[in-house]
């Protein structure tokens, strides 16, 4: 019961949670593709954040790093989300 109670238990079960809903969640015809598109972009940068912090333990590295790498997951989000709202066509 105490492995259940370790953060890092409770970050993979989030993931693993996390991953139910991008793959089963946002699939259906319950919203538009551009929402599900974009939830699973934010989704995944969320993960991609997870895992740096809790499983590379960026949450212990020397301040430089760890901003410099969470710069890298909101750029790289932001870049990815952008390219995909510009090439989306007008409803």
């Amino acid at each position: 019961m105490a492995l259940l109670m370790k953060p890092v238990t409770l970050v993979w079960l989030f993931l693993m949670a996390a991953t139910c809903v991008t793959t089963w969640g946002l699939s259906k015809d319950q919203f538009t593709a551009s929402v599900a598109t974009l939830s699973i972009i934010l989704i995944a940068a969320i993960k991609v954040r997870l895992v740096l912090l809790h499983f590379m333990e960026l949450r212990h590295a020397p301040l430089p790093w760890r901003l410099l790498l969470e710069a890298w997951v909101l750029v790289v989000t932001g870049a990815i989300a952008g390219f995909y709202l510009h090439t989306v066509p007008a409803a």
